[in-house]
């Protein structure tokens, strides 16, 4: 034990002493924030000012096709169709021009079959799409009111309410839309987070283990400690240093949510009442004090346990199968063959996981919570929707089960590859060294 600990002490120091491992935790939590605002501000640099020019045979839609940010819709006389179209190519102010046919006795089938919308330009799908939508809402709303409905009454008819959830089995906490979403987001992105890191850390103990094997290092090494020893001190090292990385950024983000909750409420609650021009600035800080209250009202102690447990642990199964592959071949070439049986089950709980927004306490998502092989990514997933204590204590006794099966046939496969020069292996190769 005492070797494991002086090997787990120096692969975590050599680590965490590291410049770049320091920055890189402190500005990754920014670079991520930074990341989602590069991709919100492409998004938003592709859209497009798309202007139509409006032919109305029919005389029903001008004043009804409302232009927007994205969409603008400009009436021409019907006189000046022929040369409106005759002029339109090449024409660089104006994008296309929508041909509304006549109707004769409120029938509207030839609107719906002989509308036409001459494009000198490519459009895109969601524009088109718009313009759909815009003409089939007026000619829904003229059909309603040839059923003798008043504007009033229609109106009525599209206004939206808000559906009040209250969760009896959470001391009647009221679950909102926005919290929904929230949940959602923190299922997600701790999802991808696990995913991501068990798979980089993983490699990155390969990668310790056959470099050291490449360099003949590993039999100096071995001459003063057993192999299992140096396998198991390399895993937990690395571990200590992502869990480090960890609890830096949990910090950061509880003390994020905080300071969001105290210091934009007190904002808003200094906003003079009636003065909308200024309400509408502070709509952002509006939501980022919602999203921070949400974030407070969950059981964060348990999330983290949760989320702390199943990582370690799933960390600790899949990096001892990358360290039995990482011993038991002389290249990185060689470790493509093998690497699939560590991704593909990951890969399989992760994307099975994006169906636990619909339904978290589902028979999939059961599941993939409490089979080792998914479970360190399908259970923190559904952590922030709430798991019943009984399916999270079976989950990890099955998880810790497996994980000490797993350490000990990697310990196998480590103690004879670790010394094997020039053999490629196979998965007959193998299943001797596990027998031996």
């Amino acid at each position: 034990m005492n070797n494991i600990y002086l090997i787990t002490k120096r692969e975590f120091l050599t680590q965490v002493k590291k410049k770049s491992f320091i920055l890189l935790t402190l500005l990754a939590p920014l670079m991520i924030i930074g990341f989602g605002a590069v991709i919100g501000l492409m998004f938003k640099a592709n859209e497009s000012h798309n202007v139509i020019e409006v032919v109305d045979n029919s005389g029903l839609f001008k004043g009804q096709l409302k232009s927007d940010d994205q969409l603008e819709y400009v009436f021409v006389p019907v006189a000046d169709e022929q040369s409106k179209l005759k002029h339109l190519k090449g024409n660089e102010t104006l994008d296309g021009i929508l041909i509304l046919p006549q109707i004769s006795s409120q029938n509207f089938d030839d609107i719906e079959k002989n509308t036409r919308l001459v494009v000198n330009t490519k459009i895109g799908l969601d524009t088109k799409q718009q313009i759909i939508s815009d003409i089939s809402n007026v000619i829904k709303k003229e059909k309603i009111k040839q059923l003798g409905i008043a504007e009033s009454q229609l109106n009525n008819l599209d206004k939206n309410f808000e559906l009040k959830t209250i969760n009896v089995s959470e001391d009647n906490k009221e679950d909102s839309d926005l919290a929904f979403g929230v949940k959602t987001a923190l299922s997600m992105g701790l999802m991808y987070v696990t995913f991501m890191f068990i798979i980089i850390y993983g490699v990155r103990v390969m990668r310790s283990v056959l470099e050291e094997k490449n360099n003949r290092v590993v039999e100096i090494i071995i001459s003063s400690v057993k192999p299992f020893e140096l396998m198991m001190g390399k895993i937990l090292g690395v571990t200590m240093v992502a869990l480090t990385q960890f609890i830096v950024w949990i910090t950061m983000s509880v003390i994020g949510a905080l300071v969001l909750n105290t210091g934009f409420s007190s904002i808003q609650k200094n906003i003079p009442n009636g003065n909308e021009e200024i309400s509408e600035k502070f709509d952002l800080a509006q939501i980022a004090t919602q999203v921070s209250h949400s974030l407070l009202d969950l059981n964060f102690p348990l999330i983290i346990f949760v989320f702390i447990v199943f990582f370690l642990l799933g960390y600790i199964f899949y990096s001892s199968i990358y360290a039995a592959i990482g011993s038991a071949v002389d290249n990185e070439t060689e470790t493509q063959q093998f690497t699939l049986f560590a991704i593909l089950p990951l890969t399989l709980g992760m994307y099975g996981s994006f169906s636990l927004m619909n339904n978290p306490d589902g028979p999939l998502g059961f599941w993939l919570s409490i089979i080792p092989f998914t479970s360190p990514v399908a259970m923190i997933a559904r952590i922030p929707y709430g798991v019943p204590a009984w399916e999270i204590a079976l989950s990890i006794f099955l998880l810790l089960v497996t994980t000490v099966f797993m350490i000990f046939l990697a310990g196998k496969i480590y103690r004879v590859g670790i010394l094997m020069y020039g053999n490629k292996a196979t998965l007959k190769e193998l299943w001797k060294w596990i027998r031996s």
